[in-house]
This record gives structure tokens, C-alpha cells and sequence, in this order.
């Protein structure tokens, strides 16, 4: 690509020539920077008439989350769009820019007592159109949801520079097909998504952290206070399993640790609390955070893991992943005992957890590039036979020619197929970057 056929489309300041490729890949020969979704809709207005191909970043905290070609002829950043754009306090809702942080949103919220209930990973860097973009969420997605659970209108620009609305900026909003559930978890592959309305919650009054460090063989005695606390009146925030090396980064103690999340009211919280001392397995160990103690755990918590932040630079020596898996909720433990075992044999070093009530577990990874590989396939291997599935969320580009980063092509991709060719015909957005190569 010519650097000079892309003048005019933005401001000269607006538009970087790319001399290096990033390690993990998701690059573009060309960075164009846009401030408003009229930037959004030239560049890619542009891209359409001249075929040339889009990569889409913000925040850059995925950069190492899918994607087989390393990069494209423009890599659009919409890390300078950000901003809130509606803030509609009685009715519960905001509407916001995709380059906002998840820790600005947060911090605005507060000031008038409400939340976005998304607990991802590093929310000073991770911004909100990355995190719908890729549906994520976190511990407390048990009570809460995740991403797709949240959106209730969207505004997206297509690969030609159309722009269309999906949903609306009610919460009671039932008028025609639910779009946004197109979009979210598309990884950027069939529109860029230029704003985002969004459901809120009041911050709760109170919050509470229990937590039950096992000794080692209580695995069992997980298991049966899991479904106890599950099948009970009970109603958690999370209940999250931290594997033995993931808790003693956490507690100091290397033993499987159970999260259990309260936020309510003072005396709800307290009630609850009250069930699970009654209830403690014997030998477990039993400890309650409350309040800034709480959150200040939770936010150690939020900042493990490998992003395209602070895993810059490829190395051969020692190589970091990440990968989220799927599974039925009681084979969470299962899953978190396999990949510990399987780290011993493949001779690489894992941080787990997972949550024992919506079955989804992260798994972080480092070691030699090699053994990253081998390990990777082995979990899978095991995963897959129990009815799961594996996906990297981060993995150096060098690595995922080697590992199939979505896992096998499932039997509806023929659907996924037909939705990219109507939604992106000429496939210039985000190319490989999802399931089967879309």
C-alpha cells in the first residue's frame, strides 16, 4: 500500500506510517487514529472502494486474541474516541464511546451511585468496545452476566462506511430482531461498533468476600459446598475456584481457595455470610473481607494475566498465553486439576480459576514457546472430550499458526459464514480473526 493513497482521508496528524509489526500480530502498514464515528465511517468508506483490509484497535489489551494474518493494509485505532455520550440517570442506562476504559466508566458511574456490572480483567486499559467486541466478563458474571447481557443498543459502522443502529436506549426495548446480539462477540469481524447503550445497576450498599482455602485432597468437599450453596436460597456474586499456585499469589496459602461474593444491602450480605460459616467444611479455613478490604482484593485479582500491554515483545525463552474454557459448571474443578497436572508433564507454569456457577475458567500460561503449544493441545484434547472448549484470548502470532486458536469449526459455521458475506462481502474487517478463519 502506497502511503500517499490514504491522504485526505483523515488529518496528516491522524495518520502514522507502521514501521515495525507488533509480536502478537494485528497490525496494520498504516495507523489511522479516529476521534469521531465520521472518521470510523471515511476510513472505512475508504477501505471499501479501494479493497484494501481494516484491522480495528482500541485499547489494545486483545491485540493477542485471534487473528491468523499478521497484519492488515490499515490498523484503525479508536483509542482517542472515547467519551460519554448520554447519561440517562433515572432510567438506568448510558451510552458511551467504544475507546472509554472500563475504570472511566467506573469512575463516572460512581458519582451518582451506579455501575456497569462488567468485572474484566485490567479495566484501566481494557476499554468498553473491546470488551463487547469480545463478550467478556469475569468472576461475577455468576450474578451479573456477561457483556452481551448488558448491551441494549449499539450504533455500527459497516464495512463500507453505512451506518446503522441496533436496539435502542431503553431498557424495555422489544421492537423487531435483537441485532446487537450480532455483534457482540464478533471480535470486530462484521462492523465497527461506534457507540454502545448500556444497562446499569445501583452500587450496592454493601459487599462481602468470603473466602474457603481447602486442604489439599478437599476437592470433594468443593464440589459437594459448591452444589450446596448453588441448590440454596443463596444468592452469590461469585463462586470462583483459584486453583493452588493462583491462590497463593491471592492469599498467600497454597491451597484451592472458593471466592464467594456478597453485595446487597448490609444485613442481606451479613445473612448470607452467616449461612456459609454455618456451613464451612470441616478442615476448610474460613475468612471474611468486607468493604474497601474486599475491593481491594478484587482488584489484585483483576490484574493477572498476560495483555497486549505488558507482553510486548516475543520471546523464545519464556512466553506467556492465556486461554478461557468453557465447560459444564461442575467440571470446573475438574478442568482446573487437569491443567495443573498437565503443567507438570508439559513443564510449563499455570495460574487458573474458574467459576464453579457459569462454568467458564482462565487458565495463564508461561513458559518455552514449544511446551506453550504442547500444553495448549493436551488441555484441548482433554476439554473437548468432556463436552468443552478451549480458546486462546492471548497468544504471540508466531504461536497461532501453530494452535488453533477457536478450537474445532462447529456445525454451524455454514450460519457464521453467510452473516460475514451479508454483513462484510468484500471480508476487509478484522480478517481471520474469529471462528473458522471469518
Amino acid at each position: 500500500m502506497i502511503y500517499s493513497d490514504i491522504e485526505g482521508v483523515l488529518p496528516a496528524e491522524q495518520i502514522k506510517h507502521n514501521a515495525k509489526c507488533h509480536s502478537l500480530g494485528n497490525d496494520g502498514n498504516q495507523i489511522m487514529e479516529a476521534y469521531s464515528e465520521e472518521d470510523i465511517s471515511k476510513v472505512l468508506s475508504f477501505a471499501y472502494q479501494q479493497s484494501k483490509t481494516v484491522n480495528i484497535i482500541s485499547g489494545g489489551t486483545k491485540r493477542g486474541y485471534g487473528g491468523e494474518l499478521e497484519q492488515a493494509d490499515i490498523l484503525l485505532s479508536l483509542g482517542n474516541y472515547k467519551g460519554i455520550v448520554e447519561h440517562s440517570v433515572g432510567d438506568l442506562t448510558l451510552t458511551v464511546k467504544p475507546g472509554t476504559t472500563l475504570r472511566e466508566i467506573t469512575e463516572e458511574l460512581a458519582k451518582h451511585g451506579q455501575q456497569v456490572a462488567i468485572d474484566t480483567p485490567w479495566p484501566e486499559l481494557a476499554t468498553i468496545g473491546g470488551i463487547i467486541a469480545a463478550n467478556d466478563s469475569g468472576p461475577k458474571r455468576l450474578l451479573y452476566g456477561s457483556a452481551r447481557d448488558l448491551v441494549i443498543g449499539t450504533r455500527i459502522v459497516y464495512s463500507d462506511g453505512r451506518i446503522i443502529r441496533t436496539g435502542g436506549k431503553v431498557v424495555k426495548n422489544v421492537a423487531g430482531y435483537d441485532m446487537n446480539k450480532l455483534f457482540i462477540g464478533s471480535m470486530g469481524t462484521l462492523g465497527v461498533v461506534s457507540e454502545i447503550t448500556l444497562k446499569l445497576r445501583p452500587l450496592p450498599s454493601f459487599e462481602g468476600l468470603s473466602l474457603l482455602q481447602f486442604p489439599q485432597g478437599g476437592q470433594q468437599a468443593i464440589r459437594e459446598f459448591s452444589m450446596q450453596i448453588l441448590d440454596s436460597m443463596m444468592e452469590p456474586v461469585s463462586l470462583e475456584i483459584l486453583n493452588p499456585s493462583f491462590a497463593e499469589k491471592m492469599t498467600g496459602n497454597r491451597d484451592y481457595t472458593l471466592a464467594i461474593a456478597f453485595e446487597d444491602r448490609k444485613k442481606a450480605v451479613q445473612e448470607q455470610e452467616k449461612w456459609v460459616k454455618n456451613h464451612v467444611p470441616i478442615d476448610a479455613k474460613h475468612c471474611v473481607m468486607h468493604e474497601e478490604q474486599a475491593r481491594r482484593w478484587w482488584e489484585k485479582f483483576r490484574h493477572f494475566g498476560p495483555n497486549g500491554h505488558n507482553d510486548e515483545e516475543y520471546n523464545d525463552s519464556n512466553t506467556q498465553a492465556a486461554l478461557k474454557i468453557g465447560s459444564n459448571n461442575f467440571d470446573v474443578l475438574i478442568i482446573l486439576e487437569v491443567s495443573e497436572r498437565l503443567s507438570k508433564e508439559h513443564q510449563v507454569t499455570t495460574e487458573a480459576h474458574g467459576g464453579v456457577g457459569h462454568g467458564i475458567s482462565r487458565v495463564f500460561i508461561e513458559g518455552l514457546p514449544e511446551n506453550i503449544v504442547s500444553y495448549i493441545k493436551a488441555l484441548r484434547s482433554e476439554v473437548e472430550r468432556r463436552h468443552g472448549y478451549v480458546v486462546c484470548t492471548h497468544l504471540p502470532f508466531k504461536l497461532r499458526k501453530l494452535v488453533c486458536v477457536w478450537g474445532e469449526i462447529p456445525p454451524y459455521f455454514a450460519l457464521l459464514e453467510g452473516i460475514k458475506r451479508t454483513n462484510d462481502p468484500n471480508r476487509i474487517l478484522n480478517r481471520q480473526r474469529f471462528v473458522g478463519g471469518i
